[in-house]
């Protein structure tokens, strides 16, 4: 069971308790809090409260429980991968976009893992039966470059290599704003918001996160940039970049999520893509390294930009 204390704000007086908590970043639909309240799972500044249509006042402690998801256990589909490189103990896949990794609330099918367990015939264990095989993760809607590993001798080398940072992991993105200097380092330490438990924040009890960026080219109103990861938080760019004032172009949790200047059509999420992977291999210790290139999207989204460029 995991417990969620949100102290009303002066913007949050008035508000019903029910719309409140559907809007806390605990990812529950207003249904859901309405039976959260009903069920006397809700407290307000420390006293059970059954009434949905309560209004709230400043300073109100609101605290909730929620229930912990049940593991998903994935099923194999037909999912076709885009795989660049493949051996008895491991795999680099070229993920695209709006695939999810793993099984999660709410996307139970169509992940990496499905596709995953109907391909191979044997993964690792270690990440546990929901996500077998999965040594890191990408967004969503991030594309590119994803190792996976067979078994558990390869899991536990490439996860020592993570640790160690000797994988090195590179990265594209277009950003908001002209970035400058022209290269830079942003180290900032992460950690879940305080209030939106779905976003991640730069917040001072964070674990440490290391960002490098060097400017490729300014484009009209974007930036593209080539980024290194020294450490591997969940949403690491996407936070660091929103948090120097240069989102990531089409991020709409952390940025506006719009491309200004682009035609509509060319913009399909998140223009941030894996592009490098350079690792030791697990077993036989040579030195491997794979690229992926832009997806199409992202190409054209480039390819735009320029030409308003040199107009």
């Amino acid at each position: 069971m995991e417990k969620f204390v949100v102290i009303a704000a002066l913007p949050d007086v008035g508000r019903r308790l029910d719309l409140f908590l559907a809007s806390s970043g605990a990812g529950i639909s207003r249904s859901q809090a309405q039976k959260l309240i009903e069920e006397g799972s809700v407290y307000i500044n420390n006293l059970p409260c059954t009434r949905k249509n309560y209004r709230l006042r400043q300073g109100d402690k609101v605290t909730f429980f929620l229930q912990e998801p049940r593991p998903l256990l994935p099923r194999a589909e037909q999912i076709p991968l885009d795989i660049v490189f493949e051996d008895d103990d491991l795999l680099v896949i070229n993920k695209p976009r709006g695939m999810v990794v793993h099984p999660a609330p709410g996307h139970s099918h169509g992940t990496l893992v499905n596709a995953l367990l109907n391909h191979c015939n044997t993964l690792s264990t270690i990440g546990g039966p929901e996500r077998p095989g999965i040594v890191h993760r990408l967004d969503k809607d991030t594309t590119g470059l994803l190792l996976v590993a067979k078994n558990d001798y390869s899991h536990k080398s490439l996860a020592a290599q993570l640790q160690s940072r000797t994988i090195r992991r590179e990265y594209l993105a277009l950003v908001h704003g002209r970035v400058s200097p022209a290269a830079g380092r942003i180290e900032a330490p992460l950690g879940r918001h305080p209030r939106h438990r779905r976003r991640m924040a730069v917040v001072p009890e964070g674990r440490k996160a290391v960002t490098r960026y060097r400017v490729i080219a300014h484009l009209s109103s974007y930036s593209l940039l080539r980024l290194y990861l020294e450490t591997g938080r969940t949403h690491q760019i996407r936070v660091h970049m929103s948090f120097i004032g240069h989102p990531v172009a089409g991020d709409s949790l952390y940025g506006p999520g719009r491309f200004p200047e682009l035609p509509p059509q060319l913009c399909r999420g998140q223009a941030l893509h894996a592009c490098r992977l350079t690792l030791t291999h697990p077993r036989s210790g040579r030195p491997l390294e794979f690229t992926a290139p832009l997806p199409r999207d992202f190409r054209e989204c480039l390819r735009h930009l320029r030409q308003r460029s040199r107009s």
